[in-house]
């Protein structure tokens, strides 16, 4: 199941590089259902905040009326960074599946393990679900911007 919500991911992460966006995208998954959808938005919205997780986690808190989603799992294209890992375990959420790591800012792993230190709740992580799809697509953005200059 966990590679049917991570290709939901990656369809938003794809509108997220057709709008000139680092593609990252992110759904909230409770019961079996999205209840929470988000892509990187940071250019289009001019503001650091504007990552995918914290896009789905505020959908997901709009959805089902509450900021505690502890039976909802996160799906997102790249490993969290270290604002988004906080806000995970800040909103409760159960479980963290991600597609590609991020030896540069993830934190559920790579740079660091937030999800391990000593917080009052530890998300469960599975890392590296359609990494190779997930890398591809950031890859393949990265080298036409370089491209174009």
């Amino acid at each position: 199941m966990d590679e049917v919500y991570m290709r939901e991911a990656l369809a938003l992460a794809k509108k997220a590089a057709a709008d000139g966006e680092v593609p990252v995208g992110a759904v909230v998954v409770r019961r079996g259902e999205v209840v929470g959808r988000g892509r990187n938005r940071r250019e289009t919205g001019r503001s650091a905040l504007a990552h995918a997780e914290l896009e789905a986690i505020a959908d997901a808190c709009r959805t089902l009326g509450g900021w505690r989603l502890w039976e909802c799992e996160l799906f997102v294209t790249l490993e969290p960074c270290p604002m988004c890992a906080g806000a995970c375990i800040n909103a409760r959420i159960r479980r963290v599946v991600f597609g590609a790591y991020d030896p540069k800012a993830g934190a559920c792993g790579s740079v660091c393990d937030l999800m391990r230190e000593r917080w009052n709740h530890h998300p469960e992580v599975r890392g590296g679900v359609l990494e190779e799809e997930c890398a591809e697509l950031l890859k393949s953005f990265f080298a036409d911007l370089r491209k174009r200059g």
